[in-house]
């Protein structure tokens, strides 16, 4: 009996490691992982850029709403 739960054992650990991923599966999932990453990283610097933009825009209109310095006249 011993020998048959043995035997079994070892033909279930074979089957479970005979259902892992293939390399062409690998080679799937990681040019989906690099297509993703470089989403990401174009996402990422759209942003920067965006925040960028708004930054000089907010500091183009603190210029121009800032009255120039007049000089004051003594009488």
């Amino acid at each position: 009996m011993k020998k048959l739960f043995l035997s079994l054992a070892v033909a279930g650990m074979f089957a479970f490691f005979a259902c892992g991923p293939s390399a062409e599966q690998l080679a799937e999932q990681a040019k989906a992982d690099s297509l993703k990453a470089d989403s990401i990283a174009k996402v990422q610097q759209d942003s920067i850029d965006k925040a960028k933009a708004a930054a000089m825009a907010a500091d183009t209109l603190v210029k121009d709403s800032v009255p120039a310095k007049t000089e004051v006249k003594k009488k």
